[in-house]
Formats: C-alpha cells, sequence, structure tokens
C-alpha cells in the first residue's frame, strides 16, 4: 500500500527493449490503446570522446514523444548512454536509426530547430549544409558530412550502433494527481512487451522545486540529504552498476552551513549555489535549481535503481516526499537534528505503511 504523492513529480525510468522491439515500439503501443499520437523529436546526449582536445562529443538520436487525444505531452521514450552492457555493437546497425554527432552542442541546438526529425539520414542534415552554404558530403558506410566554406566538418549524420535502439529511458511529463495510474499504465504496458532492467539501469525522481526555494530549505535539504545520503543508499538499494553518482562537492555544505547564507534571500542564495557550478552528475541533483532551468525546475534523486513495479517508486517518492517536506519546515533541522535517518523518516509526515515498507 503507497501513501497518496501530493507533491508534482517527474520520473524517469530506465528499461531495455527486448530483441527485435524498440523504445518506439512501446511509444507506439501506448499510443495506440489510448488514442493517442507519437511525434519523433531529436534527444540531445553526450558521450565521452577519444579525440584529443574533445572531451565530448554531442549528438542526437531518436526519441519518441506520447501525446494523449488531446495533444498533451504524457512521456517521452529516450536513449541514455550510461546503459551499455546489454548492447552488442558489433551487429549491424538497425535501417533507419541514426545519430548526428558533432563537437559542438550549439550546432546541434541549430540541427534541433531547422531540421526535421522525421527526415531519412540521407536527407536529415540538409539545412544544416544550407546555413553554410555548402553540399551535404556522403561517405561509406551510410554516413552523411556538412563541412563549412573551409571544409572544416560541423556536423555528422552516422548509422546507430548495434541494438542502440533498444535502450529505452521513459521520461514522464510532470504528474500532479494520479502518480500510481499514470505510472502503472506505462510500466505495465512494457512488462507485458517484455522490457527488461538494464543493467545500470536508475530511476530517477524529478520534485518541482518551487517549495524548495528559500535559504533555510536549501540549508535544511543539504544537511540532510548530506547527512543521510549513504544510508538513503542502502535504503533504496542503489544499483552499483550505476554511473554518474557521487556525494556533492564539499564546498556546498560549507556555503549552506553558514548564518549569512540562511539570511539570504532567494536569488541571492540561489546565485550563491550556482557559483559552486555544480554538476547534475551526483546522487541529488541541485543543478536545475542553482541555474533556474525553465525546462526542468526540480531537485533529482538519482539513487534508485530501475524497476517495472510502479509501487515501489511511488513507495520511494513517498520517502523523499516526506523527507522534503520535513526540510521546508524552517528551524526544526537546525534545532533538532535527527539523530538517526530513522529517526527522520519517523519524523517527516509519511503515512504509517510507507514507514514500515521503509523500516519493517
Amino acid at each position: 500500500m503507497t501513501q497518496i504523492i501530493r507533491w508534482k513529480t517527474g520520473f524517469e525510468i530506465e528499461l531495455m527493449a527486448p530483441i527485435p522491439l524498440s523504445r518506439q515500439d512501446l511509444a507506439e503501443t501506448l499510443a495506440t490503446q489510448n488514442g493517442g499520437t507519437v511525434e519523433r523529436f531529436f534527444h540531445s546526449q553526450s558521450e565521452p570522446s577519444k579525440v584529443p582536445n574533445h572531451p565530448t562529443f554531442d549528438n542526437l538520436t531518436h526519441g519518441f514523444r506520447l501525446l494523449d487525444r488531446s495533444g498533451e505531452w504524457v512521456a517521452s521514450f529516450v536513449d541514455d548512454l550510461t546503459l551499455q552492457r546489454d548492447c552488442n555493437r558489433q551487429i549491424a546497425s538497425r535501417a533507419g536509426w541514426y545519430r548526428v554527432i558533432a563537437d559542438d552542442g550549439r550546432i546541434l541546438r541549430l540541427v534541433m530547430l531547422h531540421c526535421d526529425a522525421d527526415a531519412t539520414a540521407a536527407e536529415i542534415l540538409n539545412p544544416l549544409a544550407n546555413l553554410f552554404g555548402t553540399e551535404l558530403q556522403s561517405h561509406d558506410a551510410g554516413m552523411f558530412r556538412v563541412v563549412d566554406d573551409r571544409g572544416i566538418s560541423v556536423a555528422i549524420c552516422a548509422p546507430l550502433p548495434g541494438e542502440r535502439e533498444r535502450p529505452c529511458e521513459i521520461v514522464t511529463a510532470p504528474i500532479e494527481s494520479n502518480h500510481k495510474g499514470e505510472l502503472s499504465s506505462l510500466l505495465l504496458q512494457a512488462q507485458a512487451l517484455g522490457f527488461s532492467i538494464p543493467q545500470e539501469g536508475a530511476t530517477h525522481i524529478h520534485f518541482d522545486a518551487n517549495p524548495l526555494c528559500s535559504a533555510q530549505a536549501m540549508a535544511n535539504l543539504v544537511r540532510l540529504f548530506g547527512h543521510f545520503g549513504p544510508e538513503l543508499k542502502q535504503l533504496v538499494g542503489v544499483n552499483p552498476n550505476c554511473v554518474r553518482l557521487g556525494p556533492w562537492p564539499k564546498e556546498l555544505a560549507e556555503l549552506t552551513e553558514s548564518a549569512s547564507f540562511r539570511a539570504m534571500s532567494w536569488p541571492d542564495a540561489r546565485q550563491a549555489l550556482a557559483n559552486l557550478r555544480l554538476t547534475k552528475y551526483c546522487d541529488f541533483n541541485l543543478l536545475n535549481i542553482a541555474m533556474n532551468s525553465r525546462e526542468k525546475h526540480t531537485f533529482e534523486v538519482r539513487i534508485l535503481p530501475s524497476t517495472l513495479d510502479a509501487d515501489m517508486v511511488l513507495n520511494a517518492t513517498a520517502l523523499f516526499e516526506g523527507l522534503l517536506r520535513l526540510c521546508c519546515e524552517p528551524q526544526y533541522l537546525l534545532d533538532d537534528f535527527p539523530e538517526s535517518l530513522s529517526a527522520a523518516v519517523k519524523a517527516a509526515p509519511i503515512s504509517t505503511a510507507v514507514q514500515d515498507y521503509w523500516q519493517g
């Protein structure tokens, strides 16, 4: 039995499609069942590069956006480059699946603005070539390249590596009510199609950041999650194969523990957080708050394992919602910090059923 979630949240659940299906199949099956539609779009990611002086390559891959009958976004189904072990890169690329690669993210933003996500590999970069006043160049193995007027490479369209159509991160729209119904409908269909848990799989919960936008709440949050973070990872069963996790920099606690930070207005406190140059690749992501992101203004919990069980996700959501509500009480954590994680859970506004789930 789960507690009703009252915080607006979004979910990211990493899964793997069975051979020979893809993330597109899940999106289209859900659309057929619910009378919705699917749009293909560009999904932006970064991956490590072996090229000197270019630590990462930015790339665009196929994402599929599920819309309901009224055209409202329900969820997206995208690639996640952290999911590697379950894919056989040695097999041939699936026909029609490609990626666009560049060493400058600004170029890919031009592609997203000017190129058609439904176009074929041979056509996709023509508008970009036109912007640079050059002709699209074709190469062996199905590659197409755009160069500038000096012949310097700008972007490449290349076949997707073997089985890269199988990774499927379900990214839900923000959910304000009926979290169980919304999430269950997605995961039950994934189960029915034979989707599985990737070896590196994770679940991320995005909590609407607006209730946390005060220096006091942020100081409480950093103190609570910084202190009990390792125990929380153990409690929820973090996947040891997950990548891109880790603690916050020590400078964050030094900043938020200061009396001067707690006395700041929120705009000043947010700017102080932004000055730390935080990263999203940690156990609890504060970057979207620090940068005042318009697209995703959230506090992100990144330590949960992947699952096809909606109740597991919702019990975790209830746990973290309760802890966040505790952080919003200005003086509680400052005056009476809990001696244990168990005490914090007991003090938080969490139902008895959820407390028993985590501490029973």
